[in-house]
This record gives C-alpha cells, sequence and structure tokens, in this order.
C-alpha cells in the first residue's frame, strides 16, 4: 500500500447531454429521497399507525421542499450570514443558487420539521408520532449525500500524517497535502451506524408505542456522529474554527442534541399515538 492512497478519479457529471448533465449529487439526493419514502410507506402504517401510504406519498412533496429550502436557507444563515456578509448582500438573489452549491444539514431538518409540523396538523396526525415514522429513512439520505461528496473531492478532511495510511490528496485542495477522507468517516457514522440502530428499533411495537423515542435517538445520534466527524472535517476556508477548537457543526449539533434527549426523557409519559 502506498501513502498516500491515490483519490479516485470519479467523474462527478455522470452522464451529460449536450447542456444537459445529470451528477452524482443529485442522483444521490433522488436516491435519498426515494428510499426514505419506501420505508415511509412501510412504517407509516406499522402499529400503532399514525397514517396511510397515500399520506406518505403526498408527505415527500413537503419533505423534498422542506430539504432543499431549508438546507440552502439554513447554510446562508449559519456559514454566510455573519461571515460572508460582502458576498450576500452584494447579490441577494444568491440565497436561492442552489446550483452553486452549499447546503446545511442542519438548515434541512429544520425545514423538514417545519413541514412535518405543517403537515401533520393538516391532517389531525401527532407530530412526533410521524417523526417516528420518518426518521429511519434519513440516513440513506445522508449516506448519499456523504458519498457524492467524496465524489465530487468537497468538504475533506484535515491533514493527516503516515500513521494515517488511507489519506488521501484531493485534486480540489490547494495545499495538495494528504488529508483524511472525512466524507467517507461521516458516511459510515451518519449513514450506517443510524441505519444500523434505527432500523431494528423501528421493527419493536413497544419502542413505537413511546411517542417520540425514535425521533430522539436519530437527534442524539446524529449529533453525535456530526461531532465526531467534525473533529476529522477541515472546516470551511471562510469560516475557520468558532471557539476553542469547535466547528459551526459541531455547535449547531448541541440543541439537536438536547432536544432529542428531551424527547426521550418524555416518551414514557406521552400516550401511544
Amino acid at each position: 500500500m502506498t501513502w498516500p492512497l491515490p483519490y479516485p478519479q470519479i467523474d462527478p457529471v455522470l452522464i451529460a447531454i449536450g447542456p444537459l448533465a445529470i451528477r452524482w449529487y443529485a442522483l444521490s439526493y433522488i436516491a435519498g429521497i426515494v428510499l426514505a419514502w419506501l420505508l415511509l410507506r412501510r412504517t407509516i402504517a406499522a402499529t400503532p399507525a399514525v397514517g396511510t401510504p397515500e399520506q406518505a406519498d403526498e408527505f415527500m412533496t413537503w419533505a423534498t421542499l422542506g430539504v432543499v429550502l431549508g438546507g440552502r436557507i439554513g447554510y446562508v444563515l449559519f456559514y454566510e450570514l455573519f461571515f460572508q456578509t460582502d458576498r450576500l448582500f452584494s447579490s441577494p438573489l444568491h440565497i436561492f443558487a442552489i446550483w452553486q452549491g452549499g447546503m446545511s444539514f442542519h438548515g434541512g431538518m429544520l425545514g423538514v420539521l417545519l413541514a412535518t409540523w405543517l403537515f401533520t396538523r393538516r391532517h389531525n396526525i401527532p407530530l412526533w408520532a410521524f417523526g417516528d415514522r420518518l426518521v429511519p429513512g434519513v440516513p440513506f439520505g445522508l449516506l448519499f449525500g456523504r458519498l457524492a461528496n467524496f465524489i465530487n473531492a468537497e468538504l475533506w478532511g484535515r491533514q493527516a500524517g503516515p500513521d494515517v495510511p488511507w489519506a488521501m490528496i484531493f485534486p480540489t485542495d490547494p495545499l495538495q497535502v494528504p488529508r483524511h477522507p472525512s466524507q467517507l468517516y461521516q458516511a459510515f457514522f451518519e449513514g450506517i451506524c443510524l441505519l444500523a440502530i434505527l432500523l431494528p428499533m423501528a421493527r419493536s411495537e413497544k419502542i413505537r408505542a413511546r411517542t417520540g423515542t425514535l425521533t430522539g435517538v436519530f437527534f442524539i445520534g446524529y449529533a453525535v456522529a456530526r461531532i465526531v466527524g467534525e473533529m476529522f472535517r477541515q472546516p470551511d476556508a471562510f469560516l475557520g474554527f468558532l471557539f476553542a477548537g469547535i466547528t459551526m457543526g459541531q455547535l449547531l449539533s448541541v440543541p439537536m442534541a438536547l432536544l432529542g434527549a428531551w424527547l426521550i426523557w418524555r416518551a414514557p409519559r406521552a400516550k401511544p399515538a
């Protein structure tokens, strides 16, 4: 094994026909949404049922808008508002330029949470009971999204030494130094590990009856996975570390973990949906 490992050159564009280009990044969103939708169709009707497969179909339109709009607006608010103000105020329409990159998971989560709240109110469905059926499919999107980051050679990790034999030099790195492939770390922790935890729990009727438990486990699990992953990920150049080596991703994960802990704490007191 040579050190560092050669970065596998994968064209970010899967197929290009004239001006039309199909990118791996777009496919990752599509794959994550489709798999989450298929799983939601099964979990929503599991005992105790909180909805129908037809309502799961309708909700995915709401969820898609929440992911895209929330992810983009969240990125602008959390990462650019105070750190790239010149760029933002010189071109306010930049907030809608999704094709230029820049999406925040925490913003997308808030967007989906808002969409879920509106949807459940409209259909008279308990919010957290519906959330319990939704969250087991979320790691699919996280897994494919991080793999797309790796293919795009973006969001790479911090500099690594010879003690990390799988370190890579990413073609987009201006320093051209060996780095942790942190996208793969995060794909493992945020995608595979969360799936391994949530899917078995989602099959338990006792856990499903404790409304909010699965949602709380997901919030805490993602927060822990993100905080650990950020220890190996290079912060955005324009942002850097906030204080005491803390990154924005770690800071935003703290209230998410607290919300998850509150949901689990209140679950025994909640009546089954």
